[in-house]
């Protein structure tokens, strides 16, 4: 599989990620995938072009569908920021791929917004990319500003 023809960004990305200056679901989602950490300091020194070309490599689980992205990144960031990213393991089993129950951080970010919690039905028929993204703006006890929007692009609230 190749890159996908245009960056891939959710709707409630567009107003924060459309000119790349924060990282995109989809970059973070690689980054994850391959255990790779960069800042935002070192994300905003890549220039736009390079960002927009990280955001269009697909978001597959299966890491041989597309192993260059993190060939790309370490490349980019060598070339534009002097610096690698930093490694980690990448979890083994993250709460976003079970299908049987809902992850405890999207409950509580449900609650926080006084919205429903999604049933596991919801939750299981959410792609798998979808199911990382509500639990990636969940992982904290604050409120994710984001979160909100990404329930209602994902119908999950009205």
């Amino acid at each position: 599989m190749g890159l996908n023809d245009a960056p891939l960004l959710f709707g409630f990305e567009v107003e924060s990620s459309e000119d790349f200056t924060y990282i995109p679901m989809a970059v973070r989602f690689n980054l994850d995938r391959f255990g790779l950490r960069v800042s935002l300091a070192q994300w905003q020194m890549l220039p736009y072009e390079d960002r927009k070309l990280l955001a269009r490599f697909p978001v597959e689980e299966d890491a041989a569908i597309e192993p260059n992205f993190d060939h790309a990144l370490f490349e980019m960031l060598r070339t534009h920021a002097g610096v690698e990213p930093e490694w980690f393991t990448p979890e083994e089993a993250p709460a976003w791929r079970r299908t049987d129950a809902v992850p405890q951080g999207v409950a509580n970010q449900a609650a926080l917004a006084s919205l429903r919690e999604p049933s596991v039905d919801q939750w299981a028929q959410l792609d798998p990319f979808r199911r990382y993204v509500l639990a990636k703006l969940s992982r904290k006890p604050e409120a994710n500003h984001d979160f909100v929007p990404a329930m209602k692009e994902f119908g999950l609230a009205g």
